[in-house]
């Protein structure tokens, strides 16, 4: 087992700054609003070659009547649980509050190594402040700058030596990322939730309540990959506030790292543009894709022919690449929700296929004899040999005697042919002619 320290504290009090600086990446989106964090959120760390998870929590208040608090409360508590060491933070600039007193005996309660760290102290003055600190009936406390990053290496001598094993082990390490993307509120929290069947990730009416890309570990039916939920993507053009904009980037960056994108549409509201240029990003970073209709149990009057047609509406859409599985699911019911799971290790097993030299020019040749390429004046094109590349994605080169002459329609021609012959359900292929 892997040693996991949680911070923990009120709001605004530096929480995701420390956690960004103890990954040495900008992960968590820090805003001077308070609130901004809301789940869990995890990511790796190492200070004298001693490696360990970091998780940060969202800022627990007691009075407050937010629509997210609660959940929030909850989301700390789970953090507590699950770690072995705590970080409670506190903030010079505001001093003790009851909160703070009520956070430190929930701690207290907890029985885990906690250690008591006050952060804003960049100067001399700071820390005479930091003393009445003392009222919580600590031994000791830690004066730290988590912007500057001043003082942060003696809590961490000790939070490292006080761990009771030295030993880590990534649980992320090795497996496939399924990234869950789509627009604000159409799921994606409830289908994360619902296949884990835990309330991993906050889930409100309100859109944009997950804000940073959320990891977490699925392990059950046979299956073992890393599940991501992300913020709800929207046009460009209807995103101004800051906040939102990070959110949005950490759901490209999420996407980008990602081997399958599960891409959900709202089934009440159809396919519309943004879900085309969701798709359109999914497929420019080559990943495999998987299109899930969720809320299918709120569409009225289904006929026979209602998944059909929509299902037609969709793949007229987004155009040749017609190899994509649709499922129609309903996250709330959890109707359906496996057969995503099952499509998504489909469609990634595909992706990461490697097909043996000889096999693919024992088919493809005969089958580029039969339909050669056009011939352009008077010219005719031979392809004589084939390979697969070695890259993440399914990408074949075709050497012939003149590649230029080769058009878009044959390129496609021969990715529908390797369709045909080898599956590759749900992911782009690239094809290039070269000259041999």
């Amino acid at each position: 087992m892997s040693n996991i320290v949680a911070i923990v504290g009120r709001p605004n009090v530096g929480k995701s700054t420390l956690f960004n600086r103890l990954l040495e990446r900008r992960e968590a989106i820090v805003d001077s609003t308070a609130g901004v964090t809301r789940d869990r959120h995890y990511g790796k760390s190492d200070w004298n070659g001693v490696e360990f998870t970091v998780i940060d929590t969202g800022g627990y208040d007691v009075n407050n009547d937010d629509v997210f608090q609660e959940e929030i409360s909850k989301q700390v508590q789970l953090a507590i649980d699950e770690a072995t060491s705590i970080i409670f933070m506190l903030n010079v600039e505001e001093g003790l509050t009851d909160t703070d007193h009520e956070i430190h005996e929930m701690l207290r309660r907890s029985n885990k190594p906690t250690y008591i760290v006050i952060n804003k102290v960049d100067s001399a003055k700071e820390e005479v402040d930091a003393t009445e600190f003392y009222q919580l009936g600590i031994d000791k406390y830690y004066t730290l700058s988590s912007a500057t990053g001043s003082g942060t290496g003696e809590i961490l001598d000790d939070i490292v030596r006080d761990f009771p094993t030295k030993d880590y082990t990534d649980p992320f390490e090795g497996l496939p990322k399924i990234t869950i993307a789509g627009r604000p509120n159409v799921g994606k929290s409830t289908m994360t939730n619902a296949l884990l069947d835990a309330d991993r990730n906050i889930v409100t009416d309100v859109a944009g309540t997950t804000r940073d890309s959320i990891q977490t570990l699925y392990n059950k039916f046979g299956h073992e990959f890393v599940l991501v939920d992300t913020a709800g993507m929207r046009r460009k053009s209807k995103v101004n506030e800051d906040l939102e904009f990070y959110s949005v980037m950490r759901s490209i960056r999420s996407i980008e790292y990602s081997d399958v994108v599960i891409i959900m549409v709202d089934a009440t509201l159809g396919w519309e543009s943004q879900d085309m240029n969701i798709f359109g990003l999914a497929q420019k970073n080559r990943k495999g894709i998987v299109i899930v209709v969720n809320k299918w149990d709120l569409v009225e009057d289904k006929q026979t022919n209602t998944i059909r047609d929509f299902e037609k509406s969709i793949r007229d859409k987004i155009g040749q690449f017609s190899d994509i599985p649709i499922l129609f699911v309903s996250a709330l019911t959890k109707q359906r929700i496996l057969k995503a799971v099952e499509m998504a290790m489909v469609v990634y097993e595909d992706r990461k296929k490697k097909i043996k030299t000889s096999k693919l020019n024992e088919i493809m040749l005969p089958i580029f004899e039969q339909t050669p390429p056009p011939a352009n004046k008077g010219k005719y094109i031979k392809i004589k040999y084939c390979v697969q590349l070695p890259t993440p994605s399914p990408q074949f080169v075709f050497f012939c005697n003149l590649p230029q002459y080769v058009k878009e329609p044959y390129k496609r021609f021969t990715e529908n042919q390797l369709r045909k012959e080898f599956g590759f359900t749900g992911v782009p292929i690239e094809v290039y002619f070269r000259q041999k």
